[in-house]
């Protein structure tokens, strides 16, 4: 099986890809207002979702009433992000599927994400995929988002191929965007909580797999 024909690598990204966690983002405030035992708006959501985790702790703070500083608030959703990838995400429907049939194919397999190591590391483990995974990549770690492809050309230099060699799986049009124009081929991943976009993302994408299809397209 290759994604793409020709190529001889795959970088996954993984959330809204290979792990069903973008909702998290998503209902991240209503959850922590839930746990307060407050009950949210319906909005606060698309509210929170163009700040900052510092700005969002503002706000809830000061919408909310909560008595807490804006340290304690940010330490709490530290706390529940990392106990939602520990023991709550689940992997995307047909994911260990589609890793072993890559590997199975003699296909090299990397990933790029811009979440923490050991989030990432402890759900896919615990969903079975990390086995598949010959190495990880981190934003934090590679010093710079995906934004530019220096987090794709690290695992191509781990993987010893070329740009036009590897295919990059992304759900984000942008992180899709950068790496087509490095010169990777490309999947385009439909999250029903992901890419508001997905006439770009399904456009830029040499393959698109989009709502109600499943990996299984591609295997």
């Amino acid at each position: 099986m290759t994604p793409v024909p020709g190529m001889k690598g795959v970088i996954f990204d993984i959330d809204g890809v290979l792990l069903d966690s973008l909702g998290l983002w998503k209902d991240l405030g209503a959850r922590y207002l839930k746990k307060n035992g407050i009950t949210p708006e319906q909005e606060v959501g698309e509210i929170l979702f163009s700040m900052s985790m510092e700005q969002g702790a503002e706000y809830l703070i000061e919408h909310y009433g909560l008595e807490k500083t804006r340290q304690e608030v940010l330490k709490d959703i530290g706390d529940m992000i990392r106990d939602f990838y520990y023991y709550e995400v689940q992997a995307k429907p047909e994911a260990e599927k589609l890793l072993r049939s890559v590997r199975q194919s003699g296909l090299r397999v990397t990933a790029a994400t811009s979440s923490p190591r050991d989030h990432i590391e402890r759900a896919l483990k615990r969903n079975g995929l990390l086995e598949y995974i010959e190495k990880l990549y981190t934003s934090s770690e590679v010093g710079t988002s995906k934004h530019s492809p220096g987090i794709y050309d690290a695992a191509a230099a781990y993987m010893g191929l070329e740009r036009k060699e590897i295919c990059v799986f992304e759900d984000s049009f942008y992180a899709l965007q950068t790496a087509a124009l490095a010169g990777y081929r490309t999947v385009g991943v439909y999250d029903r909580d992901g890419e508001p976009d997905q006439r770009a993302l399904r456009e830029a994408a040499d393959l698109y797999i989009g709502p109600g299809e499943t990996f299984g397209k591609i295997m």
